[in-house]
């Protein structure tokens, strides 16, 4: 069995697991709003950003 001459980098290793894609990323409904998201991810919903089912962030409005 071939083993490599040199320890490859954590860069160059993951470059090249880049291309291991899952079919479908995985998606939740939130609770709260009902809106469909990726899990453990912040999104926005009628302009207050929602975590864990929390307002996180409001936008700010321009005066």
């Amino acid at each position: 069995m071939a083993h490599p001459k040199k320890r490859s980098s954590a860069s160059r290793r993951d470059k090249r697991r880049t291309h291991v894609k899952l079919a479908m990323p995985a998606l939740v409904v939130c609770p709260v709003t009902g809106v469909v998201h990726t899990p453990h991810r912040a999104f926005w919903h009628e302009g207050k950003m929602y975590y864990k089912g929390r307002v996180v962030m409001h936008r700010a409005t321009p005066e």
